[in-house]
Order: structure tokens, then sequence, then C-alpha cells
């Protein structure tokens, strides 16, 4: 595939343009990122972003909606991600550049739809940066409160909900941009640390729980049936609890935004987002499995803590302690990735000139985008000191589905359009895999609260009108264009 400039005289032609297969043969120096990942890194990159909170607090909401078959719901939301994670597969090892989702529609959908894909991702990483930093923040104030240090409330919440600035927010937020900046090798290997500390303790959950489970808490395994449908005002059943807790799986794709960075691409991509998929699921279902069976589920259904209150009901309390501070020790990891990754696809939007160009330099001794880095961070730092996310977190969802969708399409349309590519990874049976992924994802989109599709239409809206105004001039697919037609005039 090649770049095709439209016709002039085309309105339009600026949202079909395409970006060349093999564009990265055609980087300046300075906007190559350097080859320093390996397969451990990538699976520790997978594993550590979709591991985080959620499998701590979703056990509990999912088996209030489905019962013991809250492992089912595990199982089928891993199901739909895993048709979402054999296409990013596919196009990763075929496209090992950076910039993931939003890459792949550049180079086989188009320049247009690239970019609302790119913009929608700021709702699936940084705003989820954001997110966790808050979250991170109160088991911080909780920590430090059980050591008789009391900081004052202006510190530690944002002016709408009473306080002048999260300061704990932003410390994590700024420790985190400081292992960034200081390069991508030495941020996936403390992620390996982190990502350990997390699977112990989850390992310790199963250990603790395993020997004690009871056959009736599993029955009745279905009490609210399969489908999605209302029971007192409220969603019941097992397909309901799989909407929820899919949520807990985003952050896998965020293996594909290093693809430029990995040393072999071909082989490492393949067991970074596969087995972070294979071994986070098998976990997911694990600990669902233990906790509904060790104790009844209606018990823990509404605790914050679900695993914690589990432990503390088999009289494991030292250890339910242990493993409430494994989680605030390990939960950076899904900043540091979340950040990770919005900084690998803004520094490709603006090395494409969608964004300003100057921001997609890499720092040759580090081998990183500093500038984009410290972008990112302002922003990430923002949004988590002075703003309540309870509402606006439920946009990252609307953003990642529309992300998993634009792949599971680009992987059936290149498959179309250039058959004859020579595949390192080939999605197999791709013509259910890829129409399973969109509808999967789609009936979860529109699953969502009406309100945060509200939210989601206006943050595009708004997103399409700075294209609009500046990257469908700034293009660097326009300045090739032009050169073009000078070539010929002369």
């Amino acid at each position: 595939m090649s770049v095709t400039p439209a016709a002039p005289s085309s309105p339009l032609a600026f949202w079909r343009r395409l970006k060349p297969i093999d564009s990265l043969s055609n980087l300046e120096a300075d906007r190559r990122l350097t080859p320093t990942l390996s397969w451990p890194h990538l699976l520790a990159l997978g594993i550590g972003a979709v591991i985080g909170t959620g499998i701590y607090t979703l056990t509990g909401v999912g088996a209030e909606r489905a019962g013991p078959a809250v492992i089912l719901a595990f199982g089928i939301a891993g199901l739909v991600c895993a048709f979402a994670a054999l296409a990013y597969t596919e196009l990763s090892t075929l496209i090992p550049a950076a910039g993931s989702a939003y890459t792949y529609a550049y180079t086989i959908l188009g320049e247009g739809l690239a970019w609302v894909v790119g913009w929608s991702l700021v709702l699936e990483y940084s705003v989820t940066a954001s997110a966790v930093a808050v979250g991170w923040s109160a088991y911080a104030v909780g920590a430090l409160k059980s050591l008789h240090i009391d900081l004052p409330r202006w510190m530690l919440t944002g002016p709408l909900d009473g306080g002048v600035v999260n300061l704990p927010a932003l410390v994590i937020v700024a420790a985190v941009t400081a292992l960034l900046i200081k390069g991508v090798r030495e941020s996936a290997s403390v992620n390996i640390v982190l990502v350990l500390i997390k699977l112990v303790a989850l390992l310790v959950f199963v250990a603790l729980t395993a020997t004690v489970i009871k056959a009736a808490n599993y029955h009745p395994f279905m009490p609210y049936g399969f489908s999605s449908h209302d029971i007192g005002g409220h969603k019941r059943g097992v397909m309901a609890a799989a909407a929820l807790v899919f949520f807990a799986f985003f952050g896998f794709d965020a293996v594909s935004t290093s693809a430029e960075e990995v040393k072999n691409p071909k082989r490492d991509l393949v067991i970074g987002i596969m087995g972070s998929m294979i071994i986070c699921t098998l976990f997911y279902m694990a600990v669902a499995a233990c906790a509904v069976g060790a104790w009844p589920f209606m018990a823990f259904a509404h605790d914050a803590e679900p695993l914690a209150f589990v432990l503390r009901a088999l009289n494991h309390p030292v250890f339910a302690t242990l493993i409430a501070a494994a989680a605030v020790i390990a939960i950076p990891s899904v900043i540091m990735v979340n950040m990770y990754g919005q900084t690998r696809i803004f520094f490709v939007m603006a090395r494409d000139g969608l964004l300003p160009r100057g921001l997609s330099k890499v720092d040759p001794a580090r081998g990183s985008p500093w500038k984009m880095t410290l972008g990112v961070a302002a922003f990430v730092s923002i949004v988590a000191a002075f703003f309540p996310l309870d509402k606006i977190a439920e946009m990252a969802n609307a953003g990642t589905l529309l992300a998993f969708i634009s792949v599971c399409a680009g992987v059936l349309v290149l498959r179309v359009k250039a058959p004859t590519l020579k595949r390192v990874f080939k999605c197999p049976a791709v013509w259910f895999v890829g129409p399973a992924g969109i509808l999967g994802c789609g009936y979860l989109f529109i699953s969502l609260p009406p309100a945060t599709l509200i939210l989601f239409v206006v943050w595009n809206l708004i997103g399409v009108a700075v294209y609009l105004a500046y990257g469908r001039r700034k293009s660097v697919l326009v300045q090739v264009t032009k050169d073009e037609l000078e070539g010929l005039r002369n």
C-alpha cells in the first residue's frame, strides 16, 4: 500500500488520505523510537495495564449482577477482548509502528477516522491515568491516617469537591513522569516488579480460599439468568455482569503502542498481546471462582474491598491487609502504562503533522519523546488534581470500544484491499473473529449510560473541530501531495 493523494477537487479528500504501510522507512533519525523492549517487558506491560483496581472491586459488583456465574461473565468479557486482541496482534506485527489503533486506522481507513480514533484514545489513556491517580490518592491518604498523619482537606481534593488541589495525585503523576522520561526500558523494568507484586497477591488469595470452597455456594449458579434484564430497577444476568467486568480488561492494547520500540516485533508482540490477555483472563476467573466459592456472594457483593472482605471473613486479617497494601504499591503501574500509551499515540500524531511536529522529537540520550511526555503529564495532572472523575471516567469505556471496533474492521478491510501482504501472524477465522469483535464491542458500547454517549459525541465534535482547524492543513501527507504537485508543474 502506498499514498494515493485524493483529487484536489474532492471536498473530503483530506478525510480519505492513507499513510503508507512502510512509513517507518522514511522517518528522520531524530523522530524514530529506539528498540529496547523484549517479550517479558511487553507481557508485563499488558498485565500491568489490565490488572489494576478492577479485580479488587469488580468481583463483588459482578457477583451482585450474576451470582456465582460472575465466573462465566469474566470468561465472556475475556472472549470479546480476545477477538480484539487477535486483530491487534495481526495488525501490530504487520505494521510495527507506534500509535496502536490510530496508526492502523490511518494506514487502512483514512486520516479522518484515524484522527477520531486517536482523539478518542485520550479518553482511554489520559482520563484513566487521571482516575487511577485519584484512586491511588485515596488509598495513600488512608495509609497515612493509619499512621496518624492527617493532611488538611484542601490539599486532598479539587475545588469541585470542596478542596483546592489533590496533592497526592500530583505527586504520583510526577513520580511516574520522571520514570517515563528517564527511559522506556527503565520504566518497563520497574513495571515488571510492580506486576509481580500484584500477581503474587492474587495467588495468595487463591491459595487461601481454594481449600475452603463449598459447592453449596455455587448453587444456584445462574440465579438471574443469562441475558441482561431489569429486576427491581437494577440490571441483572450474566451479560449484565459481563458488560461491567469487560472494563476490567482494558489496557492490553497498550502493548501495541510499543511496537516501534520492540527488538523482535514479529515474535514479541504476539507473546505480549495474546499472553497478557490469556494470563489476565485466567487470573480473573480463578479469583472470581475462589471468592464466590469460599463465601456466599451476597455477603460481599456491596463491599468496596470484596477480596479483603472474604479473607477477613475466613479469619485471615493479616493477609487481607497485605493484599490491600499490594494493591496500593502496584496501582502506579496502571498509571505508568496508560501515560506511556498516551505519549506514544500523541507522539505519532505529532510526527504525522496532525499535532505540532516539534513535539515528536526524540531525546537521543534517553530514546524517548520527553516533550510529549511532559505534555501528557501536564494534562493528566490537571484532570487528577482539580476535577472529580466519577462521571468523566465512564467516557474512557466509549473511547476504548471505538478503538477496538476500528481495529477489528481494519483487519477485515486490509484482508480485502491487500490480500497478498505477508502476514507474520494471521488472525484465525478472521471472517468470524472480526465481525464477532465488532458486534461484541458494539453491544457493550450501546449499553453505556446515555449521558456517557452524549459526552462522547461532544468530545469528538470538539476533536473534529481541532482537526479541521489544524490537522488537515498541517498533515505530513498534505506536504507530500504539495511537493508532488509542485514537481509536476516544474
